[in-house]
């Protein structure tokens, strides 16, 4: 039997391999939660828009909220990168800020991933 050389070749190709990587999500729970965001934002010299000193490790940046909730879902090339940039900057960004405690903290290992351009 021949090689298909047409259109619809089904061999299996190989999936690729996502990139090693982990994801944080943490919950907020404060009254006027998105002026919370912007103002620790402010500190730390970032901006939603995505410019400013954001560290390098961070592969992605996702923030969302609804009334007094706030959510952020972060990739990170590893735990260990993130963990140091919340005791030099984020923790001391936050305290600043006056923020409460996060409602929910929770890591995730990457499964999958989809960015439009």
């Amino acid at each position: 039997m021949a090689p298909s050389s047409g259109c619809c070749d089904h061999r299996r190709t190989r999936p690729r391999r996502l990139p090693m990587a982990d994801v944080l999500v943490l919950e907020f729970s404060t009254p006027d939660a998105m002026a919370l965001y912007l103002k620790v934002n402010g500190i730390l010299g970032v901006s939603p828009d995505g410019s400013g000193d954001w560290p390098s490790p961070l592969a992605h940046h996702v923030a969302a909220n609804i009334g007094d909730k706030l959510i952020v879902l972060e990739v990170w090339d590893s735990k260990a990168a993130q963990e140091e940039f919340m005791q030099s900057r984020l923790g001391p960004a936050l305290h600043q800020a006056e923020a409460p405690e996060p409602a929910r903290v929770e890591w995730f290992s990457l499964a999958g991933q989809m960015h439009r351009t």
